[in-house]
């Protein structure tokens, strides 16, 4: 869930990469760390047990489209793929904004990518949340490696219901589409959230007329 800060006038989005084990999702997250401008992002912390971690920083997007002058800030978090943590994936994805999954394209990954979609679907529900509204985009990732699926299998598997998502191929270990990735998702959270304050602001208007 967005959060305004009136005195700092920026709006804070929560941006989760989610996915199967291995399959991705924290080579995502330090890509892009390393390609931000370091006056515009934290550190990137890692919140490690024996085998959890989750990791995160925030960057400020200093041309995103916001109204009155505010700025966006993303908080980007990976949660971990194992079934064993699922109390934490439940938990850093609470509020989320926009959603990333990185499924892994090795054939023999398959069910891993059906049961992380199942598991994501799950803990949307658990928290009050839904596919049918939370943005988000589909990476199929390790693009570059022997025995991947067909992009056509992937998109049967994770990507033929009623409503389509967006989808990249992606090679995150080269930092192919990464990027374009992250950019997408942003767009979207910006693209909804500017909705919504539009739709509050027409409801205002006519509540005060109405008066």
């Amino acid at each position: 869930m967005a959060v305004i800060h009136e005195e700092q006038r920026t709006v804070s989005f929560k941006i989760v990469y989610g996915g199967p084990p291995l399959g991705g999702k924290t080579t995502n997250v330090q890509h892009i760390h390393s390609c931000l401008d370091p006056d515009t992002r934290s550190d990137l912390v890692s919140l490690a047990s024996a085998a959890d971690r989750t990791l995160f920083f925030d960057f400020l997007a200093i041309d995103a489209p916001m109204p009155n002058g505010y700025q966006a800030k993303f908080h980007l978090y990976t949660v971990p793929g194992q079934v064993l943590y699922n109390a934490t994936y439940q938990l850093v994805l609470r509020q989320a904004d926009g959603i990333v999954f990185v499924a892994d394209s090795q054939m023999d990954r398959m069910v891993d990518n059906i049961q992380a979609w199942e598991i994501l679907q799950t803990n949307l529900k658990r928290n009050g949340q839904s596919l049918d509204r939370i943005p988000l985009v589909l990476q199929y990732n390790k693009r570059d490696l022997p025995n991947v699926a067909p992009i056509e299998y992937m998109e049967y598997l994770l990507n033929s219901g009623e409503r389509r998502f967006y989808s990249y191929e992606g090679a995150a270990a080269h930092g192919h589409n990464v990027l374009s990735t992250l950019n997408t998702i942003s767009h979207s959270v910006l693209t909804r959230f500017n909705a919504m304050m539009e739709a509050e602001r027409q409801n205002a208007t006519v509540e005060a007329v109405s008066a």
